[in-house]
């Protein structure tokens, strides 16, 4: 298969173009897109032919739920049974945003979009094609993101089309994403709302927007008799194609020591090394390649450019990747997630 790959910078001269990925996705095919978080794979949501072709693009495990992006309030209301009072202000707030709903679902949803499970997940994105694409297919698209299942998630089209190119018949570029991780998905069903996957939404923010308690749930919480509630919470994710090993500590002084000792056995072994540090950091490590991720006081810049760095050491051919880790930082928890996955839960702490 051909994979097209177009190129979307004036919303107002790509109209053809969203149209024939409109048409497409009517069609029952699967096309990768721009939103705001990460690029995204989307299908037609109430086609299960469809769904199953975004399952095996990807290579990803059928009982891994989906989201279903919507482009306006009506659409979301369609796909559930009920909205609480406690969603719909976080709704009505944060989208279109990086915010995933967890509410209970319509009974015409699709089994193979939700897992099996009695809740459905919902989205409204913000990136301005992924709202024109939505509108133009005039229906829910299921849209996971756009790469091999347990590889760093896409942030630039590139990225789509090193996984994917040959397996899709079209890419939308609309360049680099603005916040580079998923969306922050929260379950409505739970008399306390809880926060399934961390992202740029924080616990704070949504406290202070619904006007109560919300919990937060560790990576291996949310599933029920093994099958999990929402994307992302069951198997490997994230992961580069080294094997990598996350280093926590207090202490940054002691962390990079612990870094630094630990390149130093990893040379003695003949191996070649990635440090994935910070740019208050960059300079004092000795391994063969190291990459800032960001700024430690502005996280931020860590949440952005984390996959992209992920996946830059896959072409420096490195064996093993040993990386700082983020505690008590603002939005940490969204950069945590992803780094212990990532590690496939390989984690030092001094």
């Amino acid at each position: 298969m051909e994979t097209k790959l177009v190129k979307i910078e004036q919303m107002k001269d790509c109209l053809d173009e969203m149209k024939e990925a409109a048409r497409l996705i009517r069609e029952g095919e699967v096309v990768a897109f721009p939103t705001e978080t990460v690029y995204g794979l989307g299908g037609n949501g109430l086609m299960e032919s469809a769904v199953k072709k975004i399952y095996a693009a990807k290579g990803r495990p059928s009982d891994n739920p989906l989201i279903l992006h919507v482009c306006d309030m009506e659409m979301a209301q369609s796909l559930v049974k009920e909205i609480p009072k406690p969603a719909k202000r976080a709704m009505e707030h944060f989208w279109p945003g990086p915010l995933t709903v967890i509410l209970p679902r319509a009974d015409h949803i699709p089994d193979c979009v939700t897992g099996g499970l009695s809740t459905v997940a919902i989205r409204m994105p913000a990136h301005p094609a992924a709202l024109e694409l939505i509108r133009q297919a005039q229906l829910p698209i299921a849209a996971p993101s756009a790469n091999t299942s347990g590889r760093p998630s896409p942030t630039k089209a590139e990225h789509v089309f090193e996984d994917l190119h040959g397996k899709i018949p079209m890419i939308l570029d609309g360049g680099a994403v603005k916040v580079g991780v998923e969306s922050t998905i929260v379950d409505f069903t739970e008399p306390i709302p809880v926060i399934l996957r961390p992202g740029r939404i924080t616990k704070e923010e949504l406290e202070t927007v619904i006007g109560g308690e919300v919990q937060m749930n560790t990576s291996f919480k949310g599933i029920e008799n093994g099958v999990p509630k929402a994307p992302g919470m069951k198997y490997k994710h994230y992961a580069p194609k080294a094997r990598m090993v996350l280093v926590l500590g207090e202490d940054t002084t002691l962390v990079v020591e612990k870094i630094n000792a630990l390149v130093k056995s990893a040379h003695e072994d003949g191996k070649k090394v990635g440090v994935i540090a910070t740019d208050e950091t960059i300079h004092k490590y000795h391994a063969d390649e190291v990459l800032s991720v960001g700024k430690r006081q502005k996280m931020e810049t860590v949440i952005a450019n984390l996959y992209d760095v992920l996946r830059q050491f896959d072409h420096k051919n490195v064996d093993i990747i040993y990386s700082e880790g983020f505690e008590g930082e603002p939005l940490s928890d969204a950069v945590m997630n992803r780094l212990v996955k990532a590690a496939g839960h390989e984690v030092i702490r001094i």
